[in-house]
């Protein structure tokens, strides 16, 4: 990177977190603090709520999910509208009547204090530990991409992260996640028109398109219905319902940003923007990647987009380059067969391009395959790398710099936002019920106090998460284990007003017993592994059916 890339991402960065303290200095109480003494207008608070779920990981991966595997990833959002609806009918009214902090304060007002606290124990243990992921996925990218030590930049991201959070609680978070929403979308916009520059002026935008489409990649329904498959059109709208309905709707750090809304009609509206921007957003972003795809059919792609943990040594093997050679002679041909096809456009010769795709996949998986024998720590899965090495490779400097702000706000943007409700929940739901010493104590400075010792939490899953595997898949399944079982505890409350709080509470319970417990049995049986969306559906029908078993026990041993 240049010193122009260096002086734009500090400054983007520097100005982000110098706005969103100075705006909001004057937090004196806890509901400035947690709730920004409700002065959120409608489109602060939608674009509050899609920047808090747009962590790094979503334009990293979805991008890398485009360019892999075309657009059916859109089809996770497709039950997001239906969940908006849900929650602006039902849920919202509750929460503004009851003038509630958090969620999960609801709870012991409709069944008691178990209940209350257990759910948002798992808020907290699945939160925790997304805080952490959101901080460890972007700098494990970065930390290979520019040779940063990679716990040195976890810890940058996280303190940075926590100055603003703390310093300026929820209303400084809204407010920065608002600007940080508006770089984001500036910096994707300016990366597609470099990247439909990369693309011959031969070929028009229509053509490309329709390559893409030749190529597998433009299929966004799929109507198959299949419990394996991570994404088709039944797992979007049933599973995705589920768990938008629960994040959106029961998980504090959504919830934290549209409780601080104006008025109830401010935070309706905010969850319909979020409901009717987030697919086209979600889909551009995927877009993204799919035409990067087409690019890479002009450009030669590296056979491997992440070496930089590699050796230089491992990469001259003898066998690695006669692969890299075979791999740009199958690249070349393919090349002059689309140009080809487009003078001449033929069935023989779109399959003979599609064989020679085939066939350079092939070469680009034995070249893997052989690196992983060479070197036991290479790690296979790079599509996370494939926009971050376009944008290194073939932009001009000072929007490298431009790109990289954009990485990490919408890292920070989530984090912080993950941050704030963490601080939220422990310190409504469990300090204030068990630790607050008397009325005059001063809140504001425990809820700091808490939030910078969440900040160390998340900054010691990200040191340590390299322990573990597919982190980037985990922090898209992490919610789904906990998601379903918290909303069925919030669908009992509000719907079955004549279910008591033990058998809740037991129901509870055992549904995640059983979601976590299925979790890992499937994983282990191979052939058999669930859709991570419909664990969402598990949990939900799981507390509901049991907690209407259990009252009913209950109801005929009193009339006995």
């Amino acid at each position: 990177m240049s010193w122009i890339d260096w002086t734009i991402l500090l400054l983007t960065l520097t100005a982000i977190v110098w706005y969103g303290t100075w705006k909001t200095r004057k937090n004196a109480t806890l509901e400035s603090y947690l709730k920004g003494n409700n002065e959120e207008n409608w489109y602060t608070i939608g674009l509050s709520i899609m920047a808090t779920q747009a962590s790094a990981i979503t334009f990293l991966s979805a991008t890398g999910q485009g360019y892999e595997s075309g657009m059916g990833f859109v089809q996770f959002y497709f039950g997001l509208p239906l969940a908006m609806i849900f929650i602006a009918v039902f849920f919202l009214p509750i929460y503004y009547r009851l003038k509630v902090f958090t969620a999960y304060e609801f709870l012991e007002n409709r069944f008691d204090y178990r209940v209350r606290a257990y759910t948002a124990l798992l808020f907290l243990i699945s939160r925790g530990l997304a805080a952490g992921i959101t901080i460890y996925a972007p700098a494990i990218i970065l930390s290979s991409l520019f040779e940063w030590d990679l716990k040195l930049t976890c810890v940058g991201i996280g303190i940075l992260v926590i100055i603003y959070t703390v310093s300026g609680g929820s209303r400084a978070v809204s407010l920065t996640q608002k600007w940080q929403m508006g770089i984001i979308m500036t910096g994707m916009f300016i990366a597609f028109y470099y990247i439909l520059k990369a693309i011959p002026a031969d070929f028009s935008f229509t053509e490309s398109v329709n390559m893409a489409g030749e190529l597998g990649k433009m299929k966004v329904v799929n109507y198959d219905f299949d419990v394996k498959e991570k994404y088709n059109i039944w797992a979007g709208l049933t599973g995705g319902f589920f768990l938008f309905l629960s994040y959106f709707g029961t998980d504090q750090s959504q919830v934290q940003r549209y409780l601080g809304g104006k008025s109830l009609k401010a935070s309706r509206l905010g969850l319909m923007f979020n409901g009717i921007f987030k697919i086209p957003m979600q889909f551009f972003i995927v877009f993204v990647g799919v035409m990067l795809f087409v690019a890479y059919q002009f450009n030669q792609p590296p056979i491997i987009f992440n070496d930089s943990d590699v050796s230089k040594t491992v990469l001259q093997d003898p066998e690695l380059l006669e692969k890299e050679k075979d791999y740009r002679l199958v690249f070349e041909e393919k090349k002059e067969l689309m140009f080809s096809y487009k003078e001449a456009p033929s069935i023989e010769k779109m399959q003979d391009i599609k064989a020679l795709h085939l066939e350079q996949l092939q070469i680009r998986a034995d070249y893997q395959e052989q690196l992983m024998i060479l070197d036991k720590n290479y790690n296979s899965k790079d599509g996370d790398y494939v926009f971050l090495s376009f944008v290194l490779k073939y932009l001009p400097h000072g929007l490298i710099g431009l790109l990289l702000a954009v990485i990490l706000s919408a890292a920070m943007s989530s984090t912080a936002g993950e941050l704030n409700a963490l601080a939220s929940t422990t310190t409504v739901d469990f300090y204030r019920k068990y630790f607050k010493k008397g009325e005059n104590e001063d809140e504001v400075r425990t809820s700091r106090f808490i939030t910078v010792i969440w900040g160390g939490v998340a900054i010691f899953v990200a040191l340590i998460a390299g322990l573990f595997e597919n982190l980037i898949e985990l922090v898209n399944i992490l919610g789904s284990l906990f998601y379903g079982t918290i909303l069925g505890v919030f669908l009992v409350a509000f719907f079955f007003k004549k279910i008591s709080a033990g058998p809740t509470f037991i129901a509870a319970i055992i549904a995640e017993i059983v979601v976590v417990s299925t979790f890992i049995t499937t994983k282990m049986v191979d052939d058999f592994e669930i859709g991570y969306l419909w664990y969402n559906l598990i949990g939900s029908l799981f507390v509901i059916l049991l907690s209407m078993s259990f009252q009913l026990i209950i109801n005929n041993k009193i009339k006995q």
